[in-house]
């Protein structure tokens, strides 16, 4: 339990304070690409000129990750904004645990092993395969391939999911094809057996996450497990022929299932080791429960075999699932929700199913559930199950009435949301997709800033990362990489770039200074929050971004 905060005798405002989360809106490097800069953003940029703003960190150490050369993602991002500290995250916690040879010495490890060894079965990896470090990185897949061979099993398969969406649209082959080859070398004494038994794009298979298409866990459940669908030599020609076929980009793949002799090479059996290498969370709890669960409702999964499976971390610390993973998660105490809720303050979250998670499990640090149901309302607006290029929009719209009513409401002290708009749609790399979906969002923000005057409260707007911000490839001097047509080649992963933090206070009375703090990182929100709240922050939460006259 956590210790109710102090007053600050400082600010006192008639209505709520409301966190805005532009999901993937940064700052832009470059003019060319930006869909941020690109978009008509009357509201925006009213708030910008009119309002006191600064830039904070949103990437690299600022959020736990290993170094500033690693982009932000949601996860850490809203860890970041939930916690007001910064936490040694997912990918940093695994490299140590891989590089440092901890993770083979714990008990889950061990026990996989041993089983592939003592049944002479096959120890399957299911995963993404890049060196995206959002979700996985594929140097710990071949670290523990190496590993697994060195301590004798004999026969891996791996399940490996394209993504062109952390890494570039169309750089599958990057990774498939010299981890082909580093499998074939692994296995060239004859002793051991490693190959590549199926795949598709993260999209498409195994990785939905919020409940929003269990069609796409289906999907991979018959691809990995049950070997069904279309079949290939290998992965390369699968890669190669499906998106000649489809003209998808990585991450909307087909699936596909490599076989020899008319079977496939790596079909998941009773007494078989499974390991989910993906560390992140949102997108690996549903195939994990498909591996986990006695009975499954969401769909028939035809056989339902017997194996040792472990994620590589726990995915949610209350649920405590998997039941059994490699590492173990940052564990974030004290989180913002639950000091205001020891104080005593209403809070309202909400947003689409696509970040509903975002603004209530990883904002309350990896946590599901409230931490008083008296005090706080959590509402899923449902997304629509279509291609976000056809729907940029999303349901910004839906999400903002229902704020407006609540804000009406007077019922709340913070209202927080999250509008998925700038990461969904930028991860598609359709430029005018995206500048589309900014140009929704802002006619939002808009209604919210009148919502907002009307109640005397004060709106806060943020991000957790950027990528709408940037949706061209350049290369290290800048210049636009162009694709054989000459069209630009899109960006689909999230960019380096700081992203904004707009006080919009039109009760402002001096109480503060508008002459915000600077090279602060996304972690500075909830001292901020509180501090606009009325309460001072506890002492080792990372500094507020405004300055208390």
């Amino acid at each position: 339990m956590v210790e109710p905060l102090k007053k600050n005798g400082k600010i006192s405002r008639k209505g709520p304070v409301m966190l805005v989360i532009m999901d993937g809106v940064g700052f832009g490097k470059y003019k060319d690409g930006d869909a941020v800069a690109q978009a008509m953003t009357k509201n925006l940029d009213a708030l910008y000129s009119s309002s006191p703003y600064t830039k904070l960190k949103a990437h690299g150490l600022a959020v736990g990750l290993p170094s500033d050369a690693d982009m932000g993602n949601s996860e850490v991002g809203h860890n970041a904004m939930g916690c007001g500290r910064v936490f040694a995250q997912g990918a940093k916690l695994v490299a140590n645990s891989i590089n440092s040879g901890e993770m083979y010495k714990g008990e889950t490890w061990k026990k996989l092993i041993n089983n592939v060894k003592e049944h002479g079965s096959t120890l399957h990896f299911i995963g993404l395969l890049s060196d995206g470090n959002v979700h996985s990185h594929i140097d710990n897949l071949k670290h523990m391939i190496e590993e697994a061979k060195k301590e004798g099993v004999k026969k891996v398969r791996v399940h490996a999911l394209l993504d062109g969406r952390d890494v570039g649209e169309m750089s599958a082959l990057d990774y498939f094809d010299p981890f082909a080859d580093f499998l074939k070398e692994l296995s060239a004494d004859g002793t051991f057996d490693a190959r590549i038994a199926s795949g598709g794009g993260r999209m498409v298979i195994t990785m939905d996450r919020y409940n929003a298409n269990w069609d796409m866990v289906r999907k991979g459940w018959e691809t990995h497990v049950l070997g069904e669908g279309r079949y290939f030599d290998n992965a390369h020609d699968a890669i190669v022929t499906l998106r000649k076929e489809t003209g998808a980009i990585d991450q909307d793949l087909p699936p596909f299932v490599i076989a020899e002799n008319g079977k496939p090479v790596g079909t998941i059996e009773d007494n078989d080791s499974v390991i989910l290498f993906n560390f992140r969370g949102d997108r690996a709890l549903e195939i994990t429960k498909a591996f986990e669960a006695e009975t499954l409702t969401e769909f028939d999964r035809k056989r339902h075999p017997k194996v040792e499976y472990a994620g590589m971390m726990e995915y949610d610390g209350d649920l405590h699932v998997p039941h059994q993973y490699l590492v173990s998660p940052p564990s974030i105490d004290r989180t913002m929700a639950e000091y205001l809720c020891a104080t005593g303050l209403k809070q309202f979250s909400i947003s689409e199913t696509q970040k509903f998670g975002h603004i209530t499990y990883f904002f309350n640090g990896n946590k599901s559930g409230k931490f008083d149901e008296n005090l706080e309302e959590y509402v899923e607006i449902p997304s629509d199950i279509v291609p976000f290029e056809e729907r940029p929009w999303m349901k910004c719209a839906e999400i903002t009435d229902r704020v407006i009513k609540e804000i009406e409401s007077g019922k709340w002290d913070l209202i927080k949301l999250n509008y998925p708009n700038g990461d969904m749609v930028g991860h598609t790399g359709v430029f005018e997709a995206v500048v589309c979906s900014m140009e929704a969002m802002d006619l939002q923000i808009g209604r919210l800033r009148e919502a907002i005057e009307k109640a005397g409260g004060v709106m806060v707007v943020t991000a957790d990362h950027g990528n709408a911000d940037d949706m061209y490839e350049h290369d290290k001097s800048g210049k636009i990489k162009t694709k054989a047509d000459g069209e630009p080649k899109a960006k689909t992963s999230h960019s380096l770039n700081p992203v904004p933090c707009i006080i919009y206070d039109p009760c402002y009375n001096g109480e503060y200074s508008k002459e915000l703090n600077e090279g602060l990182g996304i972690s500075s929100i909830p001292s901020t929050l509180m501090n606009l709240l009325g309460y001072d922050a506890p002492s080792d939460y990372d500094k507020s971004v405004i300055n208390l006259n």
